[in-house]
Order: C-alpha cells, then sequence, then structure tokens
C-alpha cells in the first residue's frame, strides 16, 4: 500500500515535468483593427487643403495623430513646439477645452484628438464656429488608441465669445462617441 502511494507520486511528478516546461503555441493572432482606419468619406474635400499642427516635439500620441490625419489624406504640416500655451492664447482656445495638440485648417481650430470624418464634416457644413475640440486625451480616440479600452467621449464645437471678457463662447456637442 505504501508503495502503490510512491508509486501514483512518482507517476504524478513525472507527469507534471513532462508539461510543466511545455508552452501553448499561441494562436495566430488578428492584428488589432483601428476603428478609426475604416472610416468612408469623401477625401477630395481636404487632399487639397493643409492643416497646421502644432505640437510638443516630444509627443507621442500628437505624432500618431498626425499620421491618422495622413492615413485621411490630409496635407499636414507639421510644426513642433516647445510652447504650446502662447499658440492656444493667440488662437482662441479656451484654457477648459484644450488637449495637447492644436491645428488650423482653413480658418477653423481643431484641438486635440478630434477624428478626421468629423474634420471633413465640418469642411464640408462649414458652420459659424472657431474650430472643434476633444478637451484632455480620452483614451480610444485617433492617436490615443489603446486595445482594449476605449473611453466615451465627444467633439464640441466652440464659438466666439459674445462679450471679450469671457473665457469661452458656446459650447455645443458636434458628435458623441460611445461605441466605436
Amino acid at each position: 500500500m505504501k508503495s502503490n502511494k510512491y508509486f501514483l507520486l512518482f507517476l504524478l511528478l513525472l507527469l507534471f515535468s513532462l508539461f510543466a516546461g511545455c508552452e501553448k503555441t499561441p494562436a495566430a493572432s488578428t492584428p488589432e483593427v483601428n476603428v478609426w482606419d475604416l472610416k468612408n468619406y469623401d477625401a477630395s474635400k481636404v487632399s487639397k487643403l493643409e492643416i497646421e499642427v502644432y505640437h510638443s516635439p516630444t509627443c507621442g500620441c500628437c505624432k500618431k495623430w498626425i499620421s491618422h490625419l495622413e492615413k485621411h489624406n490630409f496635407k499636414v504640416i507639421d510644426i513642433p513646439t516647445d510652447n504650446m500655451d502662447p499658440v492656444k492664447q493667440k488662437l482662441g482656445v479656451p484654457a477648459h477645452l484644450a488637449s495637447c495638440h492644436t491645428a488650423v485648417i482653413d480658418g477653423y481650430i481643431i484641438e486635440g484628438h478630434v477624428p478626421a470624418e468629423d474634420i471633413v464634416q465640418l469642411l464640408t457644413e462649414r458652420p459659424d464656429i472657431i474650430g472643434l475640440t476633444v478637451p484632455k486625451m480620452p483614451v480610444g480616440t485617433p492617436g490615443m488608441e489603446n486595445p482594449g479600452h476605449k473611453d466615451v467621449f465627444s467633439v464640441f464645437s466652440f464659438e466666439a465669445p459674445i462679450d471679450p471678457n469671457a473665457p469661452a463662447g458656446k459650447v455645443s456637442i458636434f458628435k458623441h462617441y460611445e461605441k466605436y
């Protein structure tokens, strides 16, 4: 009886040692699909327009957003800028709507990680606003992709303040992203 216990213990240890070093072969991984690369729109609306993008030279997400624009046929003028505050102030970006990079296209201000499709919509509809913004840096926006996590976010339009002493004019939701 004692020998049966040792034999079973030996057999279990042998089996364990045989399979302990085995690694499962990873399944062929499917590359993460970038939802922002699947958007369809008329690229001719932006192909002739230049978009000036001001950003910190060390900001990786800004560079990714620039790549997002280039993939969508925008002609990007890349302007690395060490101090973004004066740029934002000069262009009239309200502090509470600020993000990491600021762009200008055809007289409109684009602040933060605004999807290319929304910029095209802006240029198509041409509303009487100063620009569009995605305040802060929501995860999942173009340039801020993170597989497995996407924040709910909104793209806001903003107008010039009626009172020149006011910090901002009217702010409205241009587009809301919940399931994207």
